[in-house]
């Protein structure tokens, strides 16, 4: 497995190694020992499969508290995967930077504790598995506005087209939360 900076400091997107034959192909997206040697060592304790259609977008999303590292692949169809840096002194701090994830590029986005993520999804339809560092717990669930104009992420699609949930809708600018956020960068 190949691990790729990002321009966020420490999130990586990783290209596992594809074996396909006439039959299809196979790739190990995971393998803890590989990504230790990346630098990820959480130990993931949940994972998670979610179902969209096309304009759906799922986020900003992320856990206060001790925080969650995700692991991100689109085993099916096609999603642009957006993170924000949302770790105080960061010199990435409110920044954000998408990637295409698609059951064609295989790639796994890691998502380190700290970051806000989200996605939406391009074909008519994805399914999105991903891997959680904590359990889900309502309690500690956080999110900014996906269209917060200070963060300014330019989605692939026409806002006419996205569909949100109510939580999504609802969710407050970055400013508004910046203050109580618990994320620290450590250079």
């Amino acid at each position: 497995m190949e691990a790729f900076t990002t321009t966020l400091p420490d999130a990586l997107l990783l290209q596992p190694r594809v074996f396909p034959d006439d039959r299809g192909f196979f790739a190990e997206t995971f393998r803890a020992a590989v990504l230790a040697e990346h630098g990820i060592t959480e130990a993931f304790v949940q994972d998670n499969h979610s179902r969209s259609t096309r304009g759906v977008l799922r986020g900003m999303h992320f856990a206060i508290g001790d925080g969650s590292a995700k692991l991100v692949r689109c085993g099916r169809g096609r999603i642009v995967d957006v993170i924000v840096d949302l770790r105080r002194g960061s010199p990435a701090y409110g920044r954000w930077e998408a990637f295409e994830l698609s059951d064609e590029n295989l790639q796994v986005l890691y998502v380190p504790v700290g970051f806000a993520h989200g996605f939406v999804v391009m074909s008519d339809v994805a399914d999105v598995l991903y891997k959680q560092s904590a359990y889900y717990d309502p309690a500690v669930e956080r999110d900014i506005a996906w269209d917060d104009p200070d963060v300014a992420i330019d989605w692939p699609l026409p806002r006419a087209e996205i569909l949100v949930s109510d939580r999504d809708l609802k969710a407050p600018r970055l400013t508004e939360i910046a203050d109580d956020l618990p994320f620290t960068y450590a250079a």
